[in-house]
């Protein structure tokens, strides 16, 4: 199947849950993470993000996983900001960025999901007629946005309670800037909150907004269009707009981590 015809597929993503681990796995760092990104079938989540410009990862992270990162969002010295949404106009909740060093895991998950994201991106810039090509590996990447002045890291992590919400935008920190972003949640639907829901709009020339909510359970990460895709017309290839967001909480609290992969200036 050519790369055009790749864009016009609207495939349902039908991911099959991976095993949990066993809790002395928990503690295997990099090589466990390795191992359950691997195992994603790859092909099905291109597939999916032509299609709709996003797919879920299911059981990206553990448990175990999760909390922990939740557990320290209140230790301030990881972190270089923390941002509150009201003050911004960006809707109801918070959200803090990590610093440098990035904590094992927060740095792994940019290293070990990029090399599966950029032939994605590639290819999506080559059909959109982008003359920006990204490098194999994060760290070239990464070394790309530095060099350009892009210093501060942008992985986050995002704390929502009750009647909290996140205004549709695009994640653009600079010159520099990756396509594809993903973020996991850390909190259980149904038991932690309610409500909160994933929320993607895409817009087409001529066309009204089409909306996409993603459904996600603890540990799952949507991968998604940091700012445009390209979708197959008539005519060939063109772009369309995607912005994101989260629907307001019913109830409970709400903990989410943003990978992003450039950095900001």
């Amino acid at each position: 199947m050519n790369t055009a015809a790749k864009c016009a597929l609207s495939l349902e993503l039908e991911l099959e849950p991976l095993k949990p681990k066993h809790p002395a796995e928990h503690d295997a760092g990099i090589g466990s993470l390795t191992q359950r990104v691997d195992a994603i079938d790859w092909f099905d989540v291109e597939e999916e993000l032509n299609g709709y410009g996003c797919a879920t990862l299911h059981n990206l992270l553990t448990h175990d996983e999760c909390d922990a990162l939740t557990a320290r969002y209140p230790q301030d010295d990881l972190y270089r900001s923390r941002i509150v949404m009201a003050r911004h106009g960006f809707g109801r909740g918070e959200y803090k960025y990590y610093a440098y060093p990035l904590l094992p895991l927060v740095g792994d998950l940019r290293s070990v999901l990029y090399p599966h994201l950029a032939p994605v991106a590639n290819r999506w810039n080559a059909l959109m007629e982008i003359d920006v090509r990204y490098p194999a590996t994060h760290a070239e990447f990464i070394a790309r946005c530095h060099a350009a002045g892009q210093l501060r890291p942008t992985p986050l992590i995002l704390q929502y309670a009750a009647d909290d919400y996140n205004c549709l935008h695009q994640d653009l920190y600079g010159e520099h800037v990756f396509p594809l972003q993903t973020a996991i949640l850390l909190s259980e639907p149904g038991k932690d909150f309610t409500g909160g829901e994933f929320v993607m709009t895409e817009q087409h020339p001529r066309m009204q907004s089409r909306a996409e909510v993603v459904p996600l359970g603890k540990g799952d990460a949507v991968v998604f269009a940091v700012h445009h895709r390209p979708v197959q017309g008539t005519r060939g290839p063109y772009r369309v707009n995607l912005r994101h967001g989260v629907s307001r909480l019913r109830s409970g609290h709400r903990h989410t981590l943003g990978v992003i992969f450039h950095d900001a200036t």
